[in-house]
């Protein structure tokens, strides 16, 4: 039976038990009382929602609380263990894989460093196999109980019906890589679990927007700045968030060359690999053997080092410049969106953030129009160098939330695509 919008009694009902999920996830642990008011059901909806989910599993009983002048009302929260998801991040030195109950509490993770391999991308899904059976293994968490699997990778992701998600990521040799397919016909998961491939920035961003420094922001920007640059933009259309290329904004004609191929891209003075290249090719003398991180650390430590110590003047002068670069970068995210706030993260924006913040909220600045600049907050984000990971494992999670919580409702094809 449809109702006279077209929704059917059956989407009226998971759209219920998704805003009482919802509700109880982020506000949570709350009374029927309570959820009420917060859902905008009535109470007999409320009570109906609630009665389907405890007896799926996915609620449970969380203590009492004193009601003015009645019976004490029974609280209820998401119960952590009904479901499971793996977050992945396909990272510039390492392949991290972390496993997460319902609400989101690392069980167990491992971590594969690309060392001499870089993005061959056998290496890559076998590093991404182990991981999976690591996790499992550690937890004895049955495979067929996951709600699905979040990678996020460098690159546009595109979506096939026929192969499921392609990676194009130009700046790391990847040319239309069937990276799901490759997984479902490597990993050994039931057919069952879904995966979800997207861009690192997006899953960053998602992070960000429900537990970080985005949360409550209508429209933001979460920048991601690695061995390479990358961002997500959330607005009140696209409120799953959006990739989009910003390290390949031009920010100098006839530039540096990029890892693209291209000249002049902002990923060519602002991501670690290229900052790290510049201070060699001007005279530093970066760590020999180790890897970006590690070299990064050491040329921030050069550029401001402690009291007393000699400072690397080119280590400083690549990094102002960087400054500079990326303020200007963040002027054209201002003036096209007028984003509420701006969120730098990535493990080379949170080591670089604490230093050059506010020399990039200055150029930011004097580079937008002065309106938006004026409305515009700055940040770092807050969830720290996992925030990928996490923000991957939140795209089963949220599908699952979509879905009011029936995992037999993904309504999904073979390749995890919307039938």
């Amino acid at each position: 039976m449809a109702a006279r919008n077209g929704r059917t009694v059956r989407d009226l009902r998971r759209g219920n038990r998704t805003a009482v999920l919802q509700r109880l996830y982020f506000d949570g642990p709350m009374s029927r009382f309570e959820l009420g008011p917060a859902t905008g059901l009535s109470s007999g909806s409320i009570s109906n929602v609630v009665a389907e989910l405890v007896a799926d599993g996915l609620v449970e009983e969380a203590g009492t609380v004193e009601s003015d002048g009645g019976r004490p009302r029974t609280l209820l929260r998401v119960t952590p263990a009904s479901g499971h998801m793996i977050g992945i991040d396909v990272g510039e030195t390492r392949v991290r894989v972390e496993l997460f109950d319902l609400t989101l509490t690392e069980l167990a993770r491992a971590e594969r460093p690309l060392e001499h391999h870089g993005y061959d991308v056998e290496i890559i899904v076998g590093h991404i196999r182990d991981g999976i059976a690591e996790v499992l293994a550690e937890t004895d968490v049955a495979p067929e109980r996951l709600l699905g699997v979040g990678i996020g990778v460098p690159g546009i992701v595109a979506h096939t019906p026929e192969q499921g998600a392609v990676v194009h990521g130009q700046t790391i040799g990847w040319d239309a890589v069937p990276l799901e397919s490759l997984l479902r016909s490597t990993c050994g998961l039931p057919d069952s679990v879904p995966y979800f491939i997207d861009n690192g920035a997006r899953t960053l961003g998602q992070a960000e927007m429900w537990f970080g420094a985005g949360r409550g922001a209508r429209t933001a920007v979460v920048v991601l700045f690695g061995s390479g640059v990358g961002a997500c933009l959330v607005t009140e259309e696209v409120e799953q968030g959006r990739s989009v290329e910003w390290g390949h904004l031009t920010v100098r004609v006839r530039g540096r060359r990029c890892r693209c191929g291209a000249l002049g891209c902002l990923d060519a003075y602002a991501g670690a690999e290229a900052l790290i290249d510049r201070w060699r090719e001007e005279g530093g003398r970066p760590p020999e053997g180790t890897d970006e991180e590690t070299a990064l650390t050491a040329m921030v430590a050069a550029a401001y080092p402690p009291e007393g110590t000699g400072t690397d003047p080119v280590a400083l002068a690549v990094l102002e410049e960087a400054a500079e670069y990326v303020g200007a970068g963040l002027s054209d995210l201002i003036n096209l969106f007028q984003p509420e706030r701006i969120l730098i993260g990535g493990w080379a924006g949170l080591q670089l953030g604490t230093r050059l913040l506010p020399a990039v909220r200055r150029y930011a600045a004097s580079y937008a129009l002065r309106h938006p600049a004026e409305r515009v907050c700055i940040d770092l984000g807050k969830l720290g160098p996992d925030a990928v990971t996490v923000g991957a494992a939140i795209l089963p999670l949220a599908d699952f939330f979509a879905h009011g919580g029936q995992r037999d409702a993904h309504g999904r094809g073979r390749h995890g695509e919307r039938a």
